[in-house]
């Protein structure tokens, strides 16, 4: 009986997709990491250059709002976001993540578009960086495959 489950898992081939890159200039040491690991990993899955298009906003915060703008354009058939939040001695922290975190959500569900999440919410700057290239991997490259995947489910979906 299993073989006749339909299962749709989505794929990893970004040829002909078109994506938008939201990337915070607030803790750019990290977040360039990040967005080069997000750009390479969907021009090695097939995307072509010219259907990859990058946004800088000031901090995380703002993401939500450059994300909300892309998806609503129709131009994008996936979108990632990529930042750094590491948090300090006052709860500005909670503040921010929290509001990027679910502003990015919602867009997704509002849009219906496939968005992948590589906003970093970290304690420290080591654990940055473990997480944009070391032994943690690189979460902007986890997040575009995410994207990939996502946008090839909703196709999917679709049919």
């Amino acid at each position: 009986m299993a073989e006749h489950i339909k299962t749709i898992e989505g794929g990893l081939n970004a040829r002909g997709l078109r994506f938008g890159i939201v990337a915070s200039r607030f803790n750019d040491f990290i977040v360039d990491r990040l967005l080069g690991a997000a750009v390479d990993t969907l021009l090695e899955h097939g995307a072509d250059a010219a259907d990859i298009t990058v946004v800088r906003v000031p901090g995380a915060y703002e993401t939500p709002l450059a994300i909300r703008k892309m998806a609503a354009s129709g131009s994008y058939d996936a979108l990632v976001a990529v930042g750094c939040v590491i948090r300090g001695a006052t709860p500005h922290f909670d503040y921010v993540a929290g509001e990027a975190t679910s502003g990015v959500a919602s867009v997704s569900l509002e849009h219906g578009i496939a968005i992948g999440f590589g906003i970093l919410t970290v304690n420290t700057i080591e654990q940055a960086i473990e997480r944009a290239g070391s032994k943690a991997g690189n979460k902007g490259a986890d997040a575009a495959i995410a994207a990939i995947r996502m946008a090839s489910v909703l196709r999917e979906l679709e049919r």
